[in-house]
This record gives structure tokens, sequence and C-alpha cells, in this order.
């Protein structure tokens, strides 16, 4: 199976701003364009979601809170973890193949 890079950014990206009202992210973004400011911010906003997903789910152990709220912060929580993976792997990918260039 092969994942495109783009696909796999555009993706999280999209997920990532469907947290907001009316799809927009609440925060406001970097606009600097810099590679390392996108990738620094895309990443927090991993973490932040697997964050939200297990506040999520030590509040149902304790049974303070909704079950469908929870199972929408731990289905979040899990997508973002899936996008970074497939990520991973087409970056690993992408080396390997520049590993075998020849010189």
């Amino acid at each position: 199976m092969t994942v495109n890079l783009n696909d796999a950014i555009s993706a999280y990206l999209g997920a990532a701003r469907g947290a907001g009202p009316d799809g927009l992210d609440p925060r406001e973004r970097d606009q600097s364009g810099d590679f390392a400011g996108a990738l620094r911010e895309v990443a927090e906003d991993a973490v932040q979601a697997l964050r939200e997903g297990e506040a999520a789910s030590l509040k149902a152990a304790a049974g303070k809170a909704d079950i469908t709220d929870v199972v929408t912060a731990v289905s979040q929580a899990e997508i973002t973890l899936q996008t970074v993976v497939a990520v991973r792997d087409r970056v690993i990918q992408a080396y390997q193949d520049i590993l075998r260039m020849p010189i």
C-alpha cells in the first residue's frame, strides 16, 4: 500500500480544521511560511488531539463524561495517530529512495 504524502498531510489538515466551528481552526495559524514552523504546528495539533482523547477516556472511566463525546474524542485521536503513522512511513520511504539513488 502506498500513501501519497500530500494526501496524508491534506487529510490531517482537514481533520484538524474540522475541530472548530464552521471548519475553522480557532487558533491563529503561523503565516511565516517556513517548513519547520508548519511541522511544529502539525505535531502540536496531533499531540493535543491525542491528549483530548486520553482525557475523555479518563472522564468516561470515572463516569463523568457522555459516551458520545468520548467516542468522538477517541475517534479523532485514532485518526490523528493513523495520519501521523502514514506520514512517518512516507517520509521513511522517501528517505530510503534517496539512499538508493546512484551517485
